[in-house]
């Protein structure tokens, strides 16, 4: 598949207004003002200012890249922590997304110390995430579509993510996307989680697809640092958190949502 791509400009796409959706605490907002500030400078167009080399499959993270459910567990996991005596803040919760549960679970202990009752804390998280998507799972703008079209275009699809298999076939089946993905990779099918590129080399030799040649989709630090590494070309679709002074260094595109990535992904011009 080759994709066509208008002529490169800055080298990337930056995200028009990302921090609208991000929740910063006020010692930060000065900095997350001159960051919107500084992106907001470079934000043309976004198919008029990259070029990305042909694709053969796309792989796409889960949480915050096809499901808008980031937004749903931070509100979850603030309540929860509070039920259990504990304060959670943006900058643990900034970190937490996109990671492994055991990276998770080291980040909670190392923030409250060794009497934070993790497995307790994992499970109510997990069993009122579930009881909120008894209605369905909220799907991010442009998914479904993007999706569809790449399949429909004959290019093999996967979802690389840090949940464990029952969370993620639980929520892409209720979001209407399980059978769209020729496979899925989960927490359980790797030894190593994000940052590591296993998951990612994972989906590529599932899809019989040279890395190289593969798209990958992410919205968090974790996951752009894996898919990289991977040797993917991969586009980062900020959620609820912006491009960091290393993630911007790795050199990968940044665009504003699934819609301008399908847009420029198929843009006959």
């Amino acid at each position: 598949m080759a994709a066509c791509w208008k002529e490169a400009g800055h080298g990337r796409a930056t995200p028009h207004g990302a921090l609208g959706s991000v929740q910063v605490g006020d010692a930060q907002h000065g900095l997350a003002i001159k960051a919107e500030q500084a992106y907001s400078r470079n934000m043309t167009r976004t198919t008029e200012i990259i070029r990305l080399q042909p694709f053969e499959a796309a792989i796409f993270d889960m949480d915050g890249t096809l499901l808008d459910t980031e937004s749903v567990f931070r509100t979850i996991v603030f309540d929860v922590c509070t039920e259990l005596g504990f304060e959670m803040t943006d900058d643990v919760h900034r970190n937490m997304v996109g990671s492994s549960h055991e990276r998770t679970q080291q980040l909670l202990v190392e923030s409250y110390g060794v009497a934070f009752p993790y497995t307790l804390f994992d499970e109510r998280c997990r069993i009122t995430m579930r009881e909120r998507s008894h209605g369905g799972v909220p799907v991010k703008a442009g998914a479904l579509e993007f999706v569809t079209e790449l399949r429909a275009r004959g290019i093999p699809t996967a979802v690389a993510t840090s949940s464990r298999n029952p969370h993620a076939q639980h929520h892409l089946s209720a979001a209407g996307l399980l059978d769209l993905f020729d496979t899925v990779v989960t927490r359980d099918d790797v030894v190593n989680p994000k940052p590591h590129p296993e998951p990612y080399l994972t989906a590529a030799r599932r899809l019989g697809v040279e890395p190289t040649r593969c798209l990958a989709l992410e919205d968090s630090f974790a996951g752009v640092r894996a898919a990289h590494a991977a040797g993917m070309q991969t586009i980062m679709v900020p959620d609820l958190v912006v491009p960091s002074a290393e993630i911007e260094e790795l050199g990968i595109f940044v665009m504003e949502s699934l819609v301008h990535v399908h847009l420029a992904a198929f843009d006959p011009a």
